[in-house]
């Protein structure tokens, strides 16, 4: 059994070694796939279901399960954290963007299309949100996931194009694109054990949709478009970073902790599947499609590597890093915040 159960080749942890990988090498192989073998991916049945076809239903299945991660039932410091992120990450980047939209058109600026920089800039990585701040903040930072949670997928993205009238978005295809969350988190705060059961959703679907996206990427549109891509990521990481850096050093007040923001400056991996949605919805984008998808990429990549880096040198900066006292304050008030939340539900009794 021991020997059966061995890692002959770990291409799990080998793609989890690569910022974003479980969702960038299949987007890639994908792709190569879709530009040199496309007949083999048309050959029908669940084969063709399953590589190429299969990303929207996959996508909503991911959009369902990250519902029921989140719970009503939050403090009023994780909420103001929440909103703060929420603010400053990806409400404030995405206004500007539809503000430059409005005056330069769709095509946007330099090769980045207005849909590419928008996409990239108006969510988060919150798995990398999640490891920074389980490091190096407490229950509040932790707890402020939920703005990945909001942010992550194309509901944002939908909105802003709609709203400033730079696509044709109908209300319905908005509210179609919300339903599967909102579903849920109603599912997963009626009967908690759903959560558990679809914590492994992301693992399990992120490289087939990935792979079944990048089969509708050329190669030749990513060797133009991958670059600005990176310098898309460059730009993404220190400034989102930045703005949420002062939501938390001006509106929370976290002190010599407000580096910790920058690590909200990054680009979520779901955000690749963006671009193909919204053309999908409107098909004045479907010319901007393919390279958006792989500037959005390479975003994804640059901003995974750049924003813990920020973060950490700033936070070494003013000392974060080095002040265990305030790591013990923190842990002690996360227990005391435990401790008064165990004997509220003690007092309480059972609920039937």
């Amino acid at each position: 059994m021991a020997a059966e159960s061995r890692v002959r080749v770990p291409l799990f942890d080998g793609m989890n070694r690569v910022p974003g990988g479980l969702m960038l090498i299949p987007l890639i192989l994908g792709s190569i796939f879709g530009t040199f073998f496309q007949p083999a991916l048309e050959i029908g049945s669940f084969t063709t279901a399953l590589f190429q076809n299969s990303a929207l239903p996959l996508i909503a299945l991911l959009i369902f399960a990250t519902g029921t991660q989140v719970s009503v039932r939050n403090t009023g410091p994780v909420l103001a954290h929440t909103g703060v992120i929420l603010l400053t990450k990806s409400l404030i980047p995405a206004a500007l963007v539809i503000g430059l939209g409005l005056i330069v058109g769709l095509d946007g600026i330099l090769g980045v299309s207005i849909l590419a920089l928008l996409v990239a800039i108006d969510n988060s990585n919150g798995g990398l949100w999640l490891a920074f701040t389980g490091k190096y903040g407490d229950s509040r930072d932790r707890g402020a996931y939920m703005a990945s949670a909001v942010n992550d997928g194309p509901f944002l993205s939908l909105l802003f194009l709609g709203v400033s009238g730079l696509a044709a978005i109908p209300a319905l295809a908005l509210l179609a694109a919300v339903i599967p969350f909102v579903l849920g988190m109603i599912v997963g705060n009626l009967d908690p054990k759903w959560k558990s059961i679809l914590v492994p959703v992301p693992n399990i679907v992120i490289p087939f949709f990935a792979f079944a996206l990048g089969t509708g990427i050329n190669l030749g549109n990513v060797v133009t478009g991958g670059a600005q891509g990176i310098v898309v990521g460059l730009i993404v990481a220190p400034f989102t970073g930045f703005l949420v850096y002062l939501g938390y050093k001006y509106i929370l007040r976290r002190g010599i902790k407000s580096g910790l923001g920058f690590a909200a400056g990054t680009t979520a991996g779901n955000a690749i599947a963006t671009p193909a949605i919204v053309g999908q919805i409107d098909s004045t984008f479907a010319p901007y499609v393919e390279v958006a998808t792989a500037q959005v990429a390479a975003s994804v990549l640059i901003t995974a590597i750049l924003a813990p880096l920020i973060a950490a040198f700033v936070l070494k900066r003013h000392g974060a890093l080095n002040s265990p006292d305030d790591e013990v304050v923190a842990e002690a008030r996360d227990m005391a915040t435990a401790d008064e939340s165990e004997q509220a539900t003690e007092a309480d009794g059972p609920r039937l």
